[in-house]
């Protein structure tokens, strides 16, 4: 048993030995740093929630194709970015300008955010004035009176 373990072992630490470093994606390393900057700001059009450089789809691995022939015949990022757009509109780009067609999307985000905290703020209002009548409903008037001179003695400390 121990001698099979160790023969395993012995193989494995082999095989580790044996294994070189991973060849890199492309020949210009400038190239690819340049494009992993500019995928991770691009939107996959299949995956639509992952950027260009994390997605795995054929459309992705055309798209960063394209990126990387763009790259190489020395356009810009600015460049890059503004080819992706005329292609594929501003959905491409995780952060699109802010421009007429995109106010609700910019926007969006806070008026929800003002809506919620309207409806919020009527409801505990309405809350209160229901926990304020369903307690003076109970009481007797001896009971009421009792109650506001408790209040007042408090006020007073």
């Amino acid at each position: 048993m121990m001698r099979t373990l160790l023969i395993v072992l012995a193989l494995f630490a082999g095989g580790a030995c044996l294994a070189k470093d991973a060849a890199p994606l492309a020949e210009n390393e400038a190239v690819e740093q340049r494009l992993n900057v500019i995928a991770e700001e691009l939107r996959c059009l299949v995956c639509q929630n992952e950027s260009l450089a994390g997605s795995r789809a054929d459309l992705a691995q055309d798209l960063r194709r394209e990126v990387r022939k763009l790259i190489t015949e020395g356009k810009t990022d600015a460049e890059v970015k503004e080819f992706m757009v005329s292609r594929y509109g501003d959905f491409i780009l995780y952060r699109p300008p802010v421009k007429p067609t995109t106010w609700l999307l910019w926007g969006g985000p806070f008026l929800l955010l003002l809506v919620a905290v309207a409806a919020l703020i009527m409801y505990l209002r309405q809350r209160g004035r229901t926990v304020a009548k369903a307690t003076t409903e109970h009481l007797t008037t001896e009971e009421q009176k009792r109650a506001a001179a408790l209040l007042a003695e408090e006020d007073k400390k």
